[in-house]
């Protein structure tokens, strides 16, 4: 393996100015620009509406059916377009529609669901004759009296069933129009209609697995859409860094259950109990722990009671220099001494790899209150009159030295997990897990030494040198911030491929590595048009524009059309009733 730290003549990659100049344009800043657009939007109160129709209007042109079919198909398929339309082409539309509950009538208008049978149909439930204008059908063809009908769905949402509600009759997998329901309930419970709305709306968010809430607190309000994949780090508008697949802090390369088992481990008293189980014995008396503080074999409880320390035997007071009256322990258990001894060595591994985690965690933490230094020394070194104007350098460095060492103190859990014997002890052998664990620490222990150079460079008072030696500290820190990344790079290739892509039974995924950070996700764009016909203008929610902006289709009339201003009073409308969409639904009714 190529070692980047052996010498200091491959200390320094190159003096090519060109080559580095190139390379500080790249990371002038920490909001960096990408050649392509972010593969993460936020969407935020404004947008969710509208993400929610885009799905639905793809739906709705591709299969020409009502909206509320479209939704049932998305909530049925999770929001999954694209595995919508492999079961369309795969098994027909028939199947289709059957599966997901969706009723349509060819031929019929869709929209009457009115019995139009006898003066007085019998509703089936409460066994009444009652007039049509008393009763309601089904696009599946079953109708019952109102007053059913509505009980039936103030139970279903009631219950958390408000995205999929079947119809009452037997046997019956068909779902019910979500006008009717909206409807029937608001007449006798319009809050139970804004919370049946609600529910709809959110199920963008709930059942989609590409989209998630922010998991800040207090809650910011946004939900976050991803493009490529569910494994996969992300920034919120809010600040949040977080993994998209799991909700918790952003922990790569550790995979997600590596990660809860490692949070687990140390909140939890698991540790405390192998300390108690190497260091103390438990009194035959009390069972309490007891701990050794001479050196004498015979100890005393609290409670009185004598025993051997050697065997944990209850013993009585009397000894001599040798031995303890009446007793013998010298024979040797084998189960006992393994017992102690693998507690014993769990601990010590334990605490190796949680203090080095520690380690670079508080290192981080104290590295961060860099920033602040290191700008007041630009600023004093830019008044000099110097040949150095451009100090994106420092910059550049201190961003990689962030990002490096987040890296590396993740990088510990995982080693104690991958190498341990919790997870895949079944996986290799002790032959393979030795050479494994030989080429990850060599990797661990390369980047670890160059950080801690580039730590120790960025400290220095480049402010108070002479032009000559910050230029040399220059070329020294834009090549550690090259080696540093380079081995970051390499790193995660080798968990990827030769650790983690090596398993059999492949459960562990890690997002993947970003030499630029964390992507902060952008703000989705909201374009809304009545029509589809018509030419749809497109703006992002955090753009200024003048003059005065046209409501979206579902928060005015039919014939408005145009952008989603950012800037809305908190309460929205959804068929027709207002309600607060900032917060999730359980928020909501929790306060």
């Amino acid at each position: 393996m190529e070692d980047f730290s052996s010498s200091d003549e491959n200390y320094y990659y190159s003096s090519d100015r060109d080559s580095l100049d190139g390379f500080e344009n790249d990371e002038s800043d920490s909001q960096w620009v990408t050649s392509r657009s972010p593969t993460t939007k936020v969407i935020t109160k404004e947008s969710l509406l509208a993400a929610q129709r885009e799905d639905l209007r793809r739906v709705m042109d591709m299969l020409s059916i009502r909206e509320h079919h479209a939704r049932t198909l998305l909530i049925h398929y999770r929001w999954d377009v694209e595995k919508l339309l492999a079961v369309l082409v795969e098994n027909g539309k028939s199947y289709l529609f059957a599966s997901a509950g969706v009723s349509v009538v060819e031929g019929e208008h869709t929209g009457n669901s009115v019995l139009s049978l006898s003066s007085t149909p019998m509703c089936e439930i409460c066994i009444e004759e009652l007039p049509v204008d008393k009763m309601t059908k089904m696009e599946c063809g079953h109708g019952f009296c109102n007053d059913c009908w509505t009980e039936h769905f103030v139970v279903k949402i009631n219950e958390g069933q408000s995205r999929r509600i079947r119809c009452m009759a037997h046997k019956c997998n068909a779902v019910c129009d979500e006008s009717v329901v909206r409807n029937l309930v608001s007449k006798r419970h319009p809050d139970l209609a804004e919370k049946f709305d609600r529910f709809l709306l959110e199920s963008y968010i709930e059942d989609n697995r590409m989209v998630k809430w922010c998991p800040s607190t207090p809650h910011c309000g946004n939900a976050i859409r991803v493009e490529d994949d569910e494994f996969c780090e992300v920034e919120c508008s809010c600040g949040l860094q977080f993994c998209f697949s799991c909700l918790s802090e952003a922990h790569s390369p550790c995979s997600c259950m590596m990660w809860e088992l490692w949070t687990k481990k140390c909140r939890d008293e698991s540790e405390t109990v192998n300390w108690i189980t190497v260091h103390t014995k438990p009194c035959p008396q009390c069972h309490k722990p007891v701990e050794k503080n001479g050196g004498c074999n015979l100890v005393s409880c609290i409670c009185g009671q004598a025993f051997c320390w050697l065997c944990g035997g209850a013993t009585g007071r009397d000894h001599t220099w040798s031995t303890i009256a009446g007793h013998s322990c010298g024979r040797y258990k084998e189960d006992q001494a393994k017992k102690t001894e693998r507690a014993k060595r769990d601990l010590y591994r334990y605490m190796h790899y949680l203090n080095r985690y520690k380690a670079h965690t508080d290192s981080f933490k104290l590295e961060s209150k860099l920033k602040e230094t290191i700008l007041e020394k630009i600023s004093i070194s830019e008044e000099r009159e110097s040949i150095l104007r451009d100090f994106s350098w420092v910059t550049n460095g201190l961003n990689r030295l962030f990002r490096s060492r987040r890296v590396l103190s993740y990088s510990y859990p995982f080693a104690f997990y991958m190498f341990g014997e919790e997870i895949f002890v079944d996986e290799m052998t002790n032959k393979e897990r030795e050479i494994k664990q030989h080429l990850f620490e060599d990797q661990q222990q390369q980047l670890e030494a160059n950080v801690e150079k580039l730590s120790k460079i960025l400290e220095e008072p480049f402010d108070q040198y002479s032009d000559d030696k910050v230029t040399e500290m220059r070329m020294q820190i834009i090549n550690l911030t090259v080696i540093t990344d380079t081995l970051c790079k390499k790193m995660y290739e080798c968990i990827e491929n030769d650790l983690l892509g090596s398993l059999q039974c492949n459960t562990h995924n890690i997002a993947p590595y970003k030499s630029k950070g964390i992507e902060k996700a952008s703000e989705l764009a909201v374009c809304w048009n009545s029509k589809p016909s018509t030419a749809e203008k497109c703006v992002t929610s955090d753009s200024s524009t003048s003059g005065k902006r046209d409501r979206p289709f579902g928060f005015g009339s039919s014939e408005d059309s145009g952008c989603l201003s950012q800037r809305r009073p908190k309460k929205e409308t959804y068929g027709g009733v207002f309600f607060d969409i900032s917060m999730p639904a359980e928020v909501l009714h929790r306060n």
